[in-house]
Formats: structure tokens, C-alpha cells, sequence
């Protein structure tokens, strides 16, 4: 509830305290960090962010960005208040005013996508063809077994819409003294076969989020350098909640300098129209 009234939720702000002040970044992580344009993973008080979609896109244009994607909630995760097809298209009407006043920089839009069960996305064909980044992520039955999960992502990541796998294992690294109520608590990893949806990935043009959330981290490192291994592309993003959040890229480059993620395999770190032209491809 609070942040459906324009303020931080209580556990976000207690991450922004936690981790606000960051340790500065080592050279190479810097160098990389410098290369990337923007952030595909950002969300607003239209679903379970703390802020408006101005102060967002505001804040990003502080920190030198050239654009983000702002990928707020579907339907089925109603506890985030994830965004009927209605709210959607009202949503693409407010980024369409925005980006008139913020040009050169550029409001993406877009959605964080549930994965379905069965491995279909949480929103209409129509709508989602209409949006400039589709991220997709499971949200829900993360204890399902290795074989039901992997088929579900193999079908999300096979959809022509899915641009983004987002944080593929759904783990929650939540230190003690932040544990409060269900939300805040850990969770392991949901078994999958990495191996396998990170070749799909490959076959099908979706990128792998490396996820800079504290409290995610995700993928793991071992995961992460298997999907170096076999190829992957990935993006770099925040999942951001808040404007502070926005600036925890350097976590997510940090750790694909350890594993030697290819700045090129980057693809935010590619213009607009050219990570567009991947996108409707």
C-alpha cells in the first residue's frame, strides 16, 4: 500500500539504507559500467515502485543514462498491482507525453512479463507487440520440479515477444537483520535446466538479465558463467524500485567482469534504435 501512495515500501527503503552508499567501483568493473546507455529492468508507482514515472526517468537522465525501459507489473501479480491491458495503454499515453518533454532521452516501453504455468505471457498478443521491451520472469510456483520449470521457461523464452529473461532462478538473498514478515525472508533457487533454457536463449535472441538487486544477484556466478560459455547476450539492469535504486548497476557489472561477460554481448550498452531494432526483430 505504500507504494501505491507515492512512497517507498518500507523493506525497499531499508535496502536503499543498506546499500545506498557503495563501495567504489573497481577499475575494470568502472570501465564496464561506463559502456552501458541504460537500464531495461525499472519500475514505477503505476505497480509496486515508490515513484512516479518522471522522478524515475529523471533520476536515470542524473546518472548519465540515455534511456530506461519501464517495465512495471502484469495482471496476475496482483500483490504488486500488476497492470491490466487497460492500465497499460493509459501507461503507454503518459510515456508518449513524457518522452515529448525528456528528449534526447527516451522512456522505452514496456513490462515485466509473467511467465504463465504453463509458459504463456500475462498479457495480450496485441499489447505486448506494441511494447519496446518485454521482460519475462516467473513469479510464481518457484518450487515447482526441475522438469515443469524448465519447460515453462523454454516456452517464454521461445515466444517472439520476450526480449529479456529476468532474474531466472528467483532467489532471495535477504540478510537477517532485513528479515520481516514472509516477503523479506530467503529463497533458493528454483530448479531448472540452466543448460538448456540458456541454449534457447541463444537460438532465440533472448537476452539473460543479470539482476544488480541486492537481494537478487541473480543468476548465481555459476550460472552466469555458463551462460558466457554458451553464448548468451545479456542485460545489465537494476530492477529498480525507487531513484536511488537505479544507481546498483555497478552490482550487476561487478559480477559480469568476474565472469567475463563480453561487453558486446551487452545489449544495453547499445544506442536506442539499435537495441529497437533488436527488440522487433
Amino acid at each position: 500500500m505504500q507504494a501505491h501512495a507515492g512512497e517507498v515500501p518500507e523493506y525497499l527503503a531499508r535496502l536503499e539504507e543498506a546499500h545506498g552508499d557503495l563501495v567504489p567501483l573497481a577499475d575494470d568493473v568502472a570501465a564496464f559500467r561506463a559502456l552501458l546507455r541504460g537500464d531495461l529492468h525499472v519500475h514505477s508507482d503505476w505497480s509496486d515502485g515508490g515513484s512516479p514515472i518522471r522522478e524515475m526517468a529523471e533520476a536515470a537522465i542524473g546518472l548519465g543514462h540515455e534511456y530506461i525501459a519501464l517495465t512495471d507489473h502484469s495482471p496476475r501479480l496482483t500483490v504488486a498491482n500488476g497492470l491490466s491491458a487497460e492500465r497499460l495503454e493509459r501507461q503507454l499515453d503518459a510515456v508518449a507525453a513524457l518522452n515529448e518533454e525528456l528528449a534526447p532521452f527516451r522512456i522505452l516501453t514496456g513490462i515485466e512479463c509473467d511467465i504463465n504455468p504453463d509458459g504463456s505471457l500475462d498479457q495480450t498478443d496485441e499489447l505486448l507487440g506494441r511494447l519496446d521491451v518485454v521482460v519475462a520472469s516467473v513469479h510464481s510456483d518457484l518450487r515447482a520440479d526441475s522438469a515443469a520449470m524448465t519447460a515453462r521457461m523454454l516456452t517464454a523464452v521461445a515466444d517472439p515477444h520476450t526480449d529479456v529473461l529476468g532474474h531466472c532462478t528467483g532467489r532471495l538473498l535477504v540478510p537477517r537483520e532485513q528479515r520481516e514478515g514472509r516477503r523479506q525472508r530467503p529463497r533458493p533457487e528454483s530448479s531448472f535446466d540452466a543448460e538448456a533454457v540458456f541454449t534457447a536463449c541463444v537460438e532465440h535472441g533472448t537476452a539473460v538479465e543479470i539482476n544488480s538487486r541486492p537481494e537478487r544477484l541473480d543468476p548465481p556466478l555459476r550460472l552466469l558463467a555458463l551462460a558466457v560459455d554458451l553464448g548468451c547476450e545479456f542485460a545489465v539492469d537494476t530492477d529498480a524500485h525507487a531513484p536511488g535504486q537505479l544507481d546498483w548497476l555497478g552490482n550487476g557489472c561487478e559480477r559480469a567482469v568476474e565472469c567475463g561477460v563480453p561487453a558486446e554481448r551487452v545489449v544495453n550498452t547499445r544506442p536506442a534504435e539499435q537495441l529497437l531494432a533488436r527488440t522487433a526483430g
